[in-house]
């Protein structure tokens, strides 16, 4: 009966490749800010030390010969330089010493269900594994984004089908969030010039005369005194902290600079508001600023500024009184063409529009971020995240499937599939020649057929596994990494 359903019901299958990241992730290497603590994971490229793919290192090995970079302060850690001999080591007070050697994690392995499309029609979203319409014997992991009859366009970042925006469920959009900055984690020698190369220095800063300070608690909150009046504003400057570029911890930090601006961003923190007080944010899309708050009272309230900087209202709700009691969540994101604000359990949504160029036509226009407050007020947690950005176009700007000058139109049993990590996944918009398919049936590029699907990924069962000691059955798995797959509808 076991072998019954792994055959026909379930799959294990082991990521191979950073191109899911950071949702899933290939070999990896985790990695722990060695100025500000903030953890995250980098990509293994086995190439690079002379292993072959499906080789599983027995040892540490230095992260080289490139440096990664926190996504969260921005510090550079140290560039490992080889030797001749194939030995690593870095430079410190002038000295050269041996570069540290970091545990390289395996891809996650995780759990496929097999026989769902044969029962179900997939979903946009699910996470799903296929044959590679180019190469059959190979199986590929990508995020299901186009359907059969569908026209799809990738325009900013952002799906459109049929010249209408698709917005993801909340769970998958959950998943999708990456960090710009988290306050959390402050730098311990921030005079030191390896941060985005110049020292560091605290990236929201008090606009005008606004009295915030941002010193407390030993510079993780943002406290403000004032009258109930007048509001203050602290802005993010992006020359100091990371800036909004599409780009991902888990690659390559030289292809940074070539990354596009995203615009659809999230601020979040947890308030404590005094009597008389109010929290909010202000995120500008394509020149436009909206602003969202909270009150003590429970109001919710999102506005929309004029040119010259007036309210405009154009939703409200209440907060429920069990989460003003508390230092409950507060967000505020543009996103999807959607501004939403959340108070503890409380939602208020804005549909901007679906339409292509429903929420501006300026998208050359950098966007700005702000933290409001009035009264008396201290903010926890505080921390500025971005998007999913989807590419359009590749490091050489030629054109791929779906983009808005070049629009992609599926026919019956096709399927267009995207990596989460967009700028490193080999997928529907790269693919150049047309693919197979069973029964010697052609598919035009960037398509992949619905007899080529072997199943749907949903379950995290075995996260990043390393070793022990160097026998290689000494394999566990990092716990905190166990979860749900999400995809489709919530």
């Amino acid at each position: 009966s076991t072998l019954v359903f792994i055959i026909f019901v379930m799959q294990v299958y082991r990521i191979p490749t950073g191109s899911m990241a950071e949702t899933l992730r290939g070999a990896h290497f985790r990695v722990r800010c060695g100025q500000c603590g903030f953890r995250y994971d980098h990509d293994f490229i086995s190439e690079r030390y002379g292993v072959k793919n499906t080789a599983n290192p027995a040892k540490k090995m230095p992260i080289g010969p490139r440096s990664p970079r926190c996504p969260s302060c921005g510090y550079s850690e140290p560039k490992p330089i080889r030797s001749h001999d194939g030995r690593y080591f870095i430079y410190k007070d002038g000295k050269a010493v041996p570069a540290y050697a970091r545990t390289v994690f395996k891809g996650d392995q995780i759990f496929v269900l097999k026989s769902v499309y044969q029962f179900f029609e997939p979903k946009r979203w699910d996470v799903i594994v296929f044959k590679n319409p180019t190469e059959p014997r190979i199986n590929y992991i990508k995020r299901c984004i186009g359907l059969p009859g569908e026209t799809l366009q990738i325009i900013d970042g952002d799906i459109f089908i049929n010249g209408q925006i698709q917005r993801k469920p909340e769970k998958v959009q959950e998943e999708l969030w990456m960090t710009v900055y988290d306050n959390d984690y402050q730098p311990a020698r921030p005079d030191e010039a390896s941060f985005n190369g110049h020292p560091w220095k605290q990236p929201f800063e008090n606009v005008g005369t606004a009295k915030w300070d941002l010193s407390a608690m030993g510079s993780t909150a943002f406290e403000l005194s004032s009258d109930g009046e007048s509001i203050h504003r602290i802005q993010y400057n992006d020359q100091h902290g990371n800036d909004f570029r599409a780009t991902y911890a888990y690659d390559d930090p030289a292809s940074f600079p070539m990354m596009p601006v995203c615009s659809d961003l999230m601020v979040q923190c947890h308030p404590r508001m005094w009597a008389n007080s109010a929290a909010g944010a202000q995120i500008s899309k394509y020149g436009i600023s909206y602003q969202g708050w909270i009150k003590s009272n429970g109001t919710m309230r999102i506005f929309r500024l004029t040119p010259g900087g007036q309210q405009v209202l154009i939703e409200e709700g209440s907060c429920r009184r069990t989460d003003l009691g508390k230092t409950s969540r507060f967000r505020f994101a543009v996103v999807d063409q959607q501004l939403v604000l959340e108070f503890g359990s409380s939602r208020v949504v804005h549909d901007m529009g679906v339409d292509i160029d429903a929420a501006g036509t300026d998208r050359q226009i950098t966007p700005q971020v702000q933290i409001l407050g009035s009264g008396k007020l201290r903010l926890t947690h505080i921390g500025l995240y971005r998007d999913i950005y989807y590419l359009s176009s590749d490091e050489d700007n030629r054109v791929q499937q779906a983009s808005r000058d070049h629009p992609m139109t599926l026919n019956d049993n096709e399927f267009f599939a995207c990596g989460d990590n967009s700028p490193f996944s080999a997928d529907s918009r790269m693919w150049t020649k047309p693919g197979l398919a069973n029964n010697d049936k052609i598919y035009h590029a960037g398509v992949v057929p619905k007899d080529y699907f072997v199943g749907k990924a949903f379950f995290v069962h075995w996260p990043g596994g390393y070793r022990l000691k160097e026998e290689p059955i000494r394999w566990i798995p990092f716990p905190d990494g166990m979860k749900m797959i999400y995809g489709g509808k919530d």
